[in-house]
């Protein structure tokens, strides 16, 4: 009996051990050749509104997790950064503080005239702050990109409450142009 319970403990540690390695990480060249070209596209996984009314709100939903609602589609949300030109589709779930009307409740824009300062910290993530200048209601974008190609995005706005994304960049995908015949 105890040589068994030996080797369940063995395969469990070996399982933990393993699923701790497996995950996504992006190599440390192509993670610097992404931040240097300042070129690359985050996706968000996860969706943290800063106000809890927002989540006592999901919460209040029957049968349904406020956490199931704030995790993303993979690859439907990004913030695509190129040269000249950033695209953004964000979801957005918090408190506006004037009304739009119609269905554009979300961030989505592309703007051509931006800033970005980018600085790395102590610990070695880089900082990037953005500031769309041809965009009304976005004042800033930071994200920040940790080593292991994780980041985390926070947007504020000047009429909404601000609200942060979990996520990771990727390499941008090539833009294939379309022949006439």
């Amino acid at each position: 009996m105890k040589k068994f319970i030996n080797i369940i403990s063995v395969c469990i540690l070996t399982l933990i051990f393993y699923s701790c390695s497996a995950q996504n990480t992006t190599d440390s060249q192509t993670l610097n050749s992404l931040v240097t070209s300042e070129e690359f596209t985050f996706h968000a996984e996860r969706a943290n509104p800063m106000n809890y009314d927002v989540i006592n709100t999901l919460n209040s939903i029957p049968n349904n997790p406020s956490t199931r609602i704030l995790q993303l589609d993979a690859g439907s949300y990004t913030i695509e950064l190129r040269k000249g030109k950033m695209e953004v589709v964000l979801p957005y779930f918090g408190r506006a503080f004037t009304s739009t009307y119609g269905r554009d409740n979300s961030y989505r824009f592309t703007s051509k005239d931006y800033t970005i300062t980018k600085s790395q910290s102590k610990k070695g993530n880089w900082v990037f702050k953005i500031k769309p200048n041809d965009v009304n209601n976005v004042s800033d974008i930071n994200i920040e990109v940790y080593k292991n190609g994780k980041a985390f995005t926070s947007i504020r706005s000047n009429d909404r409450q601000p609200i942060t994304y979990d996520g990771y960049i990727s390499k941008n995908e090539e833009i294939k142009e379309k022949k006439i015949d």
